[in-house]
């Protein structure tokens, strides 16, 4: 059956007739998770007032769980028959985990959130690594030297994004390059003078890479 609203109504609809017909009080139903591909599935069955009226019983099993039991099945080959062969002979067996807990879903849209956060924080700090390493090609004493606080601030970045060679950077007027740091740092520095002395060593100290190189990271 396609994983859709009508795939899980001929699904009920085949286990209601089948427990109807045989006179059956109770269901087990199981399931591999695998992602999130069979939650919707799973809150069908629950919310079902066609299996609502049978003793019914819902479980996710974990994929380690699932794969353990198939170990003693290792005459039997690998398709989508047997592993619900599988499945349906652990749920038999009942040695399984709690019944998937969904009596409230405002819990289920808060795991969504934190996983939704939890990989966004992951991506940014990925990220931040990246162009510290790219940062690093250009202007590698500005990621050694501990000159500012903040090396995303708006006056760091004014520095990486304004000069197109560190030789413009380290053999400017240090008035100008006071200036620059006042504005972009919006008067923030008590001592824009000694930030600047240190933007300016750092620039000497630093490799210089083939303009060809420092283009290139750039545009990284």
């Amino acid at each position: 059956m396609p994983n859709n609203r009508n795939g899980a109504k001929i699904i009920v609809d085949r286990v209601t007739s089948v427990l109807l017909l045989q006179n059956i009080p109770q269901v087990v139903i199981g399931m591999e998770a695998t992602s999130v591909y069979g939650d919707n599935l799973m809150r069908f069955l629950r919310e079902s007032g066609s299996l609502g009226r049978f003793d019914r019983h819902l479980y996710m099993l974990n994929p380690k769980q699932v794969k353990k039991f198939r170990d003693a099945y290792s005459d039997f080959p690998k398709n989508d028959y047997v592993d619900s062969f599988v499945i349906a002979d652990h749920l038999r067996f009942g040695r399984i985990n709690k019944e998937v807990y969904m009596d409230d879903y405002k819990y289920q849209a808060l795991k969504m959130y934190t996983r939704a956060r939890h990989q966004l924080v992951q991506e940014l700090t990925r990220e931040k690594h990246r162009f510290l390493n790219t940062v690093f090609i250009r202007f590698s004493g500005l990621t050694q030297e501990k000159i500012f606080s903040n090396k995303f601030g708006a006056t760091s970045m004014a520095l990486i994004e304004e000069f197109s060679s560190l030789d413009e950077l380290a053999y400017m007027s240090t008035d100008e390059l006071v200036d620059f740091i006042r504005k972009h740092g919006k008067n923030h520095f008590e001592n824009p003078e000694e930030i600047a002395e240190a933007v300016q060593r750092a620039a000497k100290n630093s490799y210089h890479p083939p303009q060809v190189i420092a283009d290139a990271a750039k545009q990284r």
